[in-house]
């Protein structure tokens, strides 16, 4: 069998919280999938109210993209770290911050969940992923079910200047 190794992609993360950013898990973030380039500005999350009852109403919304060039076959294992660390932040039982980690590659977006739909892909430790946008004619295109932060404006200007960041480090490192 002739295979080669996967292509590196860029790791961010969606991040939701109430309480900002402790300075305590961007170290051990960084410590576990390498430096942070990028935290964005935070802006209120009022996509969806799906959160409300376990974060409550001040929820905002903010990305990270780290600077460090990863295998897309890790997205179980990083998933899997991004939830314990939730837990290991929640007050009472109750999130206070949310991570979801997602690969920006030059043609799409994939998110890692714990949920199963049609659309998602079996990644091991009980864990799916999905393509939630692919790249085309300069800009992303989404799906039915991409998230509706996702779907916005805002979000995918970030993810397009993540795409520029990533492109021009892929080219660095080879």
């Amino acid at each position: 069998m002739n295979t080669k190794p996967y292509d590196k992609v860029m790791l961010f993360m969606g991040v939701l919280s109430v309480k900002g950013f402790p300075s305590s898990l961007r170290e051990r973030l960084e410590k576990l999938f390498g430096p942070v380039d990028t935290v964005t500005e935070p802006f209120p999350f009022s996509f969806t109210d799906y959160y409300v009852p376990e974060m409550g109403e001040e929820i905002e919304r903010f990305f990270l993209s780290f600077t460090t060039l990863i295998s897309p076959d890790r997205l179980a294992e990083i998933k899997t770290i991004t939830d314990e660390l939730e837990m290991e932040y929640a007050e009472n039982g109750k999130r206070r911050i949310n991570l979801d980690p997602g690969l920006l590659t030059e043609g799409n977006i994939i998110l890692a969940t714990t949920k199963n739909r049609a659309h998602r892909i079996a990644i091991g430790k009980s864990l799916y992923a999905e393509v939630t946008l692919i790249y085309h004619s300069h800009g992303f295109e989404s799906f039915p079910w991409t998230y509706a932060d996702y779907r916005s404006e805002k979000v995918q200007e970030t993810l397009l200047s993540f795409r520029r960041q990533y492109l021009l480090r892929r080219k660095l490192t080879k």
